[in-house]
């Protein structure tokens, strides 16, 4: 519709009924895109309302009628402004959330390669410094699906209206009969009700939005729609070749209810296509610090896969939420008294009989050579 009406000048009177045709055809074939499985009777109306338009140009156009003059203050500019300010700024905010979220990727790619074994005050700077790109990345998201919805709503009157008040100029300034005047007048009524009735849960929308936006920014990992994963997101798998070890990058998605971890490979090996591998949990458990030079890392193990698997994920939080979601269990710690504990009471070869020897010098010393002595060993 924007290319028929919302570009060029306004076409000159010999123009006017190709305009008109273009403009009807449009009207009649325009689909809404609208939010949810069903539609209220509302935008049900506002939906067919195109195809009402449609047929009263159609009428208006058998009956040879000029385009008023003022066609271009009712209909083009307010589409033009709403597709200059609206889509243009929506197109600002993709490029600001590509921008951003391409910059913290990059950063939690260097940041995951850090050596374990660097001094803490740089870990913790470098921690400091993703958490400050990912809250920006975070921000930047959150304000690109806002400005979507903005439009996606907003455009059900900000369209609707201008064609309404065009259609409704041209019905006044061509001095159209009364009858189809007053045809048409009950069906403006009801789609102007339908329209207010829209600007109102708009409204009302925008405001659970805000409220949604500022729950979101103060908890981010604790939102989760219905019927949606138990967690998802980025993890690295420790993968042993032949020549060595490297982690792969994974977009992970776990289902607590199934224990089922769906793994989908991102980046693809050269001249093989990998799909999505399915993995039903037995345990998790989290990895030894001092056992790995990786941070954030936790072992699962599967019943499709031997041995366990080793996981990185992307920050410490990150960790805690997998291992939440998969009930993951802390490595067990043997202390050091309890080991020297237990090998106290161990009796081994080399202690019972080196004890034997001592004993049997001292008694001969005593004795004589000809005395034997036997050590019997009791239980306490």
């Amino acid at each position: 519709m924007m290319s028929v009406v919302g570009k060029g000048n306004t076409p000159e009177p010999g123009d006017y009924s190709s305009a008109v045709q273009k403009f009807s055809q449009t009207l009649q074939s325009f689909q809404f895109d609208f939010i949810g499985d069903t539609l209220t009777d509302d935008e049900i109306n506002i939906a067919e309302s195109f195809k009402e338009f449609a047929e009263l140009l159609n009428e208006v156009e058998n009956e040879r009628m000029m385009m008023v003059q003022n066609a271009s203050d009712l209909l083009i500019k307010p589409l033009e402004n709403f597709r200059k300010e609206q889509i243009g700024f929506t197109k600002e905010r993709k490029k600001k959330f590509e921008k951003d979220g391409e910059r913290f990727y990059s950063l939690l790619d260097r940041h995951l390669h850090l050596s374990s074994k660097k001094k803490e005050s740089q870990l913790q700077e470098a921690d400091l410094q993703v958490d400050k790109e990912r809250h920006n990345f975070f921000e930047s998201s959150l304000d690109y699906v806002y400005q979507i919805q903005e439009v996606q709503e907003s455009k059900k009157f900000n369209i609707v209206e201008p064609v309404l008040a065009f259609l409704h100029s041209l019905f006044i300034s061509n001095s159209l009969t009364v009858e189809l005047t007053q045809d048409f007048l009950p069906y403006k009524q009801q789609l102007q009700l339908s329209l207010q009735n829209t600007r109102n849960h708009f409204s009302s929308t925008r405001e659970e939005m805000e409220e949604l936006k500022k729950r979101m920014k103060e908890a981010p990992q604790t939102c989760k729609l219905p019927g949606q994963p138990t967690i998802e997101g980025y993890l690295y798998t420790q993968e042993k070749w032949a020549l060595g070890i490297s982690w792969v990058k994974y977009y992970c998605r776990y289902e607590k209810e199934t224990k089922t971890l769906t793994m989908t490979p991102m980046e693809q090996k050269p001249g093989a296509k990998q799909g999505p591998l399915d993995l039903t949990l037995k345990y998790c458990v989290r990895r030894k610090t001092e056992s790995i030079d990786k941070r954030f890392c936790f072992d699962i193990e599967t019943n499709e896969r031997p041995g366990t698997i080793t996981l990185q994920a992307l920050s410490e939080a990150n960790r805690r939420l997998w291992m939440e979601a998969m009930d993951g269990k802390e490595p067990i710690y043997h202390s050091p008294i309890t080991k020297q504990e237990e090998s106290i009471k161990t009796e081994g070869l080399y202690r019972t009989v080196g004890s034997n020897i001592q004993v049997q010098k001292l008694l001969n010393a005593f004795f004589g050579n000809n005395f034997i002595f036997t050590f019997i060993i009791g239980s306490s």
